[in-house]
């Protein structure tokens, strides 16, 4: 009996249909020995939409009654590349693999699997660095243009006008009180936002 996997396919548009994916990530299980669990297919676009499937699938791997997790590609199942780091330490904690159908297998308890996450770790952080001067320079730009950027009367409150950017930036990794100081909110108002976002209705 070959390792226990899960399949999970994934599409952003209910236009899209995840049927390739999962015909040719069985074909892949079975040629690698995989014995195939449970197919898991999701409809989801970005980094902030609720991916329920992709709950379940940890959830069992929580369980630990799953070995690997196969996908087309990596993208279909990290978010981001923090989000994929921190999943893929999670499931390292399980014992659990993630297998793209190239054959590139992360298990972060191997030497080739420390080594790409050290990659991922640095990868992600230049994103975090290149999301900061994003934004740096576009507060610098709006000041050079002699826009006002504190609340004039009438306008919407700060935290409403910069809630996209509050959104964008936690969902890439980055800390509440980095995205505080850089969009010049208090920690307390980014929460706030993130409260509210994670509130609304699905």
């Amino acid at each position: 009996m070959g390792q226990r996997a899960v399949i999970y396919a994934r599409v952003s548009t209910s236009d899209q249909s995840c049927a390739r994916q999962v015909t040719e990530l069985t074909a892949f299980a079975a040629r690698a020995g995989y014995d195939v669990v449970e197919v898991f297919k999701e409809t989801a676009s970005g980094v902030l939409a609720k991916r329920v499937a992709r709950k379940r699938v940890l959830g069992l791997a929580q369980a630990r009654q799953i070995d690997a997790i196969l996908v087309s590609e990596l993208s279909r199942w990290g978010r981001s590349t923090q989000d994929l780091l921190e999943s893929l330490n999670r499931l390292a904690g399980w014992n659990v693999s993630v297998v793209a159908m190239n054959g590139m297998t992360f298990e972060l308890n191997t030497p080739h699997g420390r080594m790409m996450a050290t990659m991922l770790a640095g990868i992600a952080q230049f994103e975090r660095d290149l999301l900061s001067e994003r934004v740096k320079s576009g507060l610098a730009a709006a000041r050079a243009r002699g826009k006002k950027l504190g609340r004039q009367p009438g306008q919407r409150p700060k935290s409403d006008k910069l809630a996209p950017q509050v959104i964008e930036a936690v969902a890439s990794g980055r800390s509440y009180r980095w995205i505080a100081r850089d969009l010049g909110l208090s920690k307390n108002t980014v929460t706030e936002i993130m409260k509210r976002h994670r509130q609304r209705p699905s």
